[in-house]
């Protein structure tokens, strides 16, 4: 279309922002970043029914104290203001409209509903009170054919020239070409549980929700050209630009005098006397060649949080286990994090960590799950509840999920639709493309009856749509400075609880410089807890996990027979044959049929 900026502006959240801003940036479009926060008709504490239903204002950062400011908004909508919908008030606008923009909203704004009441005088005032607040306020003039809009308009046009306010065009816009109406249509009724065929269900009122090309604007504001004009002056004026560039780690309170790195370093080679009481040459070069990897990529004081983490969990009798690429490291090791010696198995340091790629390396931790909430509620205590949050995720409709939620929209029977969707091949990415190509019977189907082939084209136009936001199963993000300074908050769940969430994805909190852990729950690490504790219970054995012999006999010989029902990755049936034949002798037979098996 010829466009230079585009804004994201969702209702009550900044989900998708971080995504948007570098894809519109990577497309060569300048990313306005805002948001139609919900304002409450009194005070955002209030929960008087009458007063239920909020008013929409258009707020978009002009800049990076804009952009902080939009997030101390959206977050306290959710953890102050919450009441059937995140919620601001005028007060929380007076402390926070530095760096902002605003637009007087659409027709659910304050001022459109005053004018529809016939306050004429109210809504002057109160577009005098936004007017004196926000250096930068707009009288959003929409061109829909909606009755109702066109009363609106006229008044705020009288108002625009009566106390001085500029008017500025504006369209909702809910999907990208009319085309797209049906489709969205079929969302809402996702959303709101409802079919097509239900009179009484929420739906738009016409298909004209769409991006209206710059020619069309310019007809529909013939008569307000500086209407239009308003737009390109706003685009100018938002200048924001977001750093993806540093770190904002959290820190461990160190020793006087002594730097991060000179920390680590110090209980690196105290741990490497206790591992190797007479090391190698080798071993120390290893050790000395992976802390200066350390300090150039900038990363000791993650190490030293880890450290910190684990310490409480062993000081605790919390088992926990680290998995992927950390136990290739010698410095985590050394320190207590991992207990496999990474050169006994000759394992590659730079998978975990190297110059040349400076991503936040993982070290994915697992905790017994009957008691993760410890470790949680350690690091909440030990690094400010304010720093650390668990991560949101979004699930999205899949092949089979958008078909059978497409389904139930479109009001068609329920065996009708399974019978179809049983017909998509199991696999975890399918998309409803490739069933057609890997299932003859699905293409078959689509090609011969009409009704399954609406089902099947309006599912694909929702397919990898986000349906809902869930907190992620492990992910925590712990910060050095309070999380609001980057990162828009939500409550987790309804009801007394007072975990939060972010509203930013994991890539999004990696890309943002701050530190995301797993903190995983997994039963196999109960189990072995437990297990412990019956044997030095009814045995009077206290086991060491770490000492356990790898040689025993008779452990490689039921390994062999393939009873290994409920072991972790030897499970599968694949597994149980090939031990099977392997009938593996030592420990790395073992590693090495679970490498081959599953490559990557």
């Amino acid at each position: 279309m010829g466009m230079d900026s585009l804004a994201i502006t969702d209702h009550g959240a900044l989900y998708g922002v971080i995504d948007f801003y570098t894809t519109a940036k990577e497309a060569g479009i300048k990313p306005i970043i805002g948001c139609e926060v919900y304002v409450a008709q009194t005070d955002c504490h209030s929960r008087d029914p009458a007063h239920k239903n909020p008013y929409h204002l258009t707020l978009l950062a002009k800049n990076e104290k804009g952009y902080h400011n939009l997030i101390q908004l959206v977050t306290k909508s959710y953890l102050e203001g919450f009441y059937y919908k995140p919620r601001i008030d005028k007060e929380l606008l007076k402390l926070h409209h530095d760096g902002l923009i605003a637009l007087s909203g659409c027709t659910h704004g304050e001022l459109a509903q005053l004018i529809l009441e016939r306050r004429i005088d109210d809504a002057a005032a109160v577009a005098s009170w936004y007017k004196e607040v926000f250096d930068d306020y707009y009288l959003e003039i929409q061109r829909h054919p909606i009755p109702e809009l066109e009363q609106i308009n006229q008044e705020l046009i009288s108002l625009s020239a009566k106390i001085n306010i500029p008017p500025v065009a504006t369209f909702d816009v809910h999907y990208i070409d009319k085309k797209d109406a049906p489709a969205h249509e079929l969302l809402l009724c996702i959303q709101t549980n409802t079919s097509i065929h239900d009179e009484k269900r929420p739906k738009m009122a016409g298909d004209f929700f769409y991006l209206k090309s710059p020619e069309e604007a310019e007809q529909l504001f013939g008569d307000l050209p500086q209407a239009i004009d308003n737009t390109h002056l706003i685009a100018d004026m938002c200048q924001l630009e977001l750093d993806f560039t540093k770190l904002h780690l959290p820190q461990v309170t160190l020793p006087e005098n002594k730097t991060a790195d000179d920390f680590l370093a110090e209980l690196c080679w105290r741990g490497l006397e206790k591992r190797y009481p007479e090391p190698s040459s080798e071993v120390k070069q290893r050790l000395s060649y992976e802390l200066d990897v350390v300090r150039k990529t900038k990363f000791a004081h993650y190490f030293l949080v880890v450290w910190d983490i684990t310490s409480f969990a062993t000081k605790q009798g919390i088992y926990f286990g680290v998995r992927g690429s950390a136990a290739a490291s010698l410095a985590l090791y050394c320190l207590g994090i991992t207990d496999i010696d990474p050169l006994a198995y000759g394992l590659v340091f730079e998978r975990f960590l190297n110059v040349e790629r400076r991503e936040m390396p993982d070290i994915d931790l697992d905790f017994q799950d009957d008691r993760r909430d410890e470790v949680l509620a350690y690091v909440n205590q030990k690094y400010k509840t304010d720093h650390v949050a668990q991560i949101i995720t979004f699930g999205t409709l899949g092949a089979r999920a958008a078909l059978r939620d497409t389904g139930r929209a479109l009001g068609m029977p329920y065996a009708q639709v399974d019978r179809v969707a049983r017909l998509i091949p199991p696999e975890l990415a399918i998309t409803l493309d490739r069933a057609m190509e890997e299932s003859k019977e699905f293409y078959h189907i689509y090609c011969e009856d009409e009704t399954v082939r609406n089902l099947i084209d309006s599912a694909r136009k929702l397919e990898g749509i986000v349906r809902h936001a869930s907190t992620h199963a492990a992910g925590v993000v712990i910060s050095h400075d309070p999380l609001t300074e980057y990162v828009p908050l939500q409550m987790i769940g309804k009801g007394g609880q007072r975990a939060v969430m972010t509203q930013f994805h994991m890539g999004n909190i990696a890309s943002l410089g701050l530190l995301k852990m797993d903190f995983l729950g997994l039963s196999n690490l109960t189990i072995l807890a437990k297990a412990t504790d019956i044997i030095r219970q009814n045995q009077g054995i206290s086991l060491d996990l770490q000492h356990i012999p790898l040689d025993d006999a008779k452990t490689f010989e039921l390994l062999a027979s393939g009873e290994t029902n409920l072991i972790f990755q030897l499970e599968g049936s694949g597994m149980r044959r090939y031990i099977k034949e392997l009938e593996p002798t030592n420990f790395s037979d073992i590693a090495a049929m679970v490498a081959l098996y599953r490559p990557g």
